[in-house]
């Protein structure tokens, strides 16, 4: 008989998270937990309570009402230990211009060499941090001079210098390129695969959020509207499938609430072969506009109803 194992506490724990200012709730009574090694990305519009979630959880702002635990204890009474666990990449910060960047990880990492652990070393190598983030070849370049995109590396490596359990990460990409963004990508996958470092990230980019999270939650009025994976959250949405094909040269589209059914019938029919079949389903914006639009307007005229959230 197999005995009942307990699962490990939750990195973050969260239940009837509420923030109010003045007359105004920001935020209407949050539940959720993030398990370690888990990659969660916090998506809503502008005003959802999205970073006053994360300032919460980061100790920088008291709650008005409910539980919170990260990593055991409650922000609030975090002390410098706590906080030595949380590494964070803001939306931007004010920094030392005048500092190499070598000289400035260095400088910072020493501080995490204290809280070093048997199996694990703090801070992170400074040189392997560098080729880690691909700044080793602006090791000696001063601060200031250094491009938009070659900032937000900087900012990602001092996240991560002191080798946290947990990560949060504000937009960790604005103002990446393409191949940066990328490379950006590969990381955080690098960290919670090979680090076990739990990631809660907000942004922006539904195609960012769609191909690094684990989980996705969306915000929307201050209340969780949807928990799940990409795939999980877009078979919520009770819509149409759109179907293209082209016959004879001619190109088709169609609109139907049975994929399967159409496309037996489409394909059984007599006439000349078809070509360029596509059936597009619920992409992760669909989702997203849906049940943010559902949850802060109510159901539009045309608007997808979305299964198992309170209209």
């Amino acid at each position: 008989m197999l005995e009942n194992v307990e699962e490990p506490d939750p990195v973050v724990r969260v239940r009837g998270l509420r923030m109010r200012y003045g007359s105004t709730d920001v935020l209407r009574g949050l539940d959720f937990d993030v398990r370690a090694g888990e990659v969660v990305t916090l998506l809503g519009p502008n005003g959802a309570g999205k970073s006053t979630t994360i300032e919460i959880l980061e100790g920088f702002r008291e709650r008005s009402a409910g539980e919170v635990r990260v990593l055991g204890v409650d922000p609030a009474r975090g002390d410098e230990r706590w906080r030595s666990e949380i590494g964070m990449v803001l939306q931007s910060w004010r920094d030392h211009g005048k500092w190499k960047v070598r000289e400035l990880l260095a400088h910072l990492g020493a501080h995490y060499a204290r809280f070093s652990e048997p199996g694990r070393r703090r801070p992170i190598d400074t040189d392997e941090l560098l080729a880690t983030v691909g700044l080793a070849d602006r090791r000696d370049q001063r601060i200031a001079s250094l491009s938009g995109g070659q900032r937000r590396r900087l900012d990602v490596a001092i996240g991560i210098v002191g080798r946290p359990r947990l990560l949060f990460l504000d937009e960790p990409t604005a103002g990446f390129d393409p191949e940066a963004r990328r490379d950006f990508h590969d990381l955080v996958h690098r960290l919670a695969d090979d680090e076990a470092t739990t990631i809660l990230l907000t942004t922006h980019d539904l195609a960012e959020a769609e191909r690094l999270a684990d989980r996705i939650l969306i915000l929307a009025a201050g209340r969780i509207v949807a928990d799940g994976s990409a795939d999980q959250l877009a078979r919520r949405v009770a819509g149409r499938s759109e179907i293209r094909w082209t016959r004879g040269g001619e190109r088709f589209v169609h609109s139907t609430d049975d994929s399967v059914a159409f496309l037996r019938e489409l394909l059984g029919a007599p006439g000349e072969e078809i070509h360029e079949l596509e059936v597009r389903r619920a992409s992760l914006e669909d989702t997203y506009m849906a049940m943010v639009h559902q949850h802060e307007d109510g159901p539009l005229p045309g608007r997808t109803r979305v299964e198992g959230v309170p209209a």
